[in-house]
Order: C-alpha cells, then sequence, then structure tokens
C-alpha cells in the first residue's frame, strides 16, 4: 500500500491486474473492482470511485449482504486485510485495554444479533471511545436505517482507500 499507483495506470491494465490492484478496496470483495473495469477510463479519483460505488449499489440484494458480511468486527483480534489492520491500529482499537476489548465484544455481538452484519464505520480520525459510542447510538436505529449506514460508511472508507493507493 505504500506505492501509490498512477490513475493513468489503472486505466491501461487488463482486467485481472485491475482486479488485483483495486480488490481490496471493498473489503473481501474484488467483484466491485472486476466490474468497474469496464467503466474505464477514469479522468479522476472521484470517478473511479463513484463508478466502483454504482457497482456496489446496483448488485443482487444478496451480494450486497456479503460485502456488508465481508467486513471484520472492530477491535477483533483476528486476521484482517492491510486496510482494515492500518485503519483499527490508526483508531486504537488494536490497543484496548481489557475492560474496552470486552466491551467491543458485546457491542459487536448485539449489532451482529441485531442487524446480521458486523458493525461498518470508517474509523479514519476517530478515537476508540468515539467509536464505542456510534456503536451505542446505532444498536438504536431500525434494520433499514442501519443497513442505509453501513452503506454510507463504506463508500466513506472506500473513497479514503482509494485516496491512499491511486494518484491523479
Amino acid at each position: 500500500m505504500n506505492d501509490r499507483l498512477q490513475l493513468w495506470q489503472l486505466n491501461t491494465m487488463s482486467r485481472e491486474l485491475f482486479t488485483q490492484q483495486l480488490g481490496g478496496i471493498f473489503e473481501h470483495s474484488p467483484w466491485v473492482a472486476e466490474r468497474a473495469w469496464g467503466m474505464r477510463p477514469f479522468h479522476s479519483l472521484l470517478e473511479l470511485h463513484e463508478a466502483m460505488i454504482q457497482v456496489a449499489r446496483e448488485a443482487p440484494e444478496e451480494q450486497v449482504l456479503t460485502l456488508l458480511r465481508a467486513h471484520p468486527d472492530l477491535a477483533a483480534r483476528i486476521q484482517m486485510t492491510a486496510y482494515s489492520e492500518e485503519e483499527q491500529t490508526g483508531a486504537g482499537l488494536q490497543q484496548l485495554t481489557p475492560e474496552e476489548f470486552s466491551r467491543f465484544t458485546e457491542l459487536n455481538a448485539a449489532y451482529m444479533r441485531k442487524f446480521g452484519f458486523p458493525f461498518i464505520i470508517a474509523v479514519y480520525g476517530k478515537s476508540k471511545s468515539e467509536i464505542a459510542a456510534a456503536m451505542a447510538v446505532r444498536l438504536e436505529h431500525s434494520a433499514a436505517q442501519e443497513r442505509r449506514q453501513a452503506l454510507l460508511e463504506i463508500q466513506r472508507i472506500s473513497w479514503l482507500r482509494i485516496q491512499r493507493s491511486i494518484e491523479e
């Protein structure tokens, strides 16, 4: 993730290489990049991002649910993508006290029971206490509200990942 790609490079890549390079932008969902490849050339990062968001929005409902479920629980001590690990570490979620870890575990479980997918939030720039507070608030949402919010968070996360990975 340290070597940033140039947008012009992406525009000239084969579908396979394009998918390989951008497959992690949407958590464990390389199908988003693969389908966006056909919308090239992209004239800006925003245009690339909008194409990928369009692919995700137009996907069948079951595939969208799979995208939501592909995200790791916050503060989980599991193997996750390099993007997720970097983002969660930056928010302090890999350095929790035992009490904080217990609280996140409880919130994650309650959220999963209610909504059927992990809590998703763009953690960049947020503290672990802000994230825990957001989890508690969002547990009060309806299923429809939370699904919309989760997709908005994925939009934010993917935009940040594109900005960190690609130069115009």
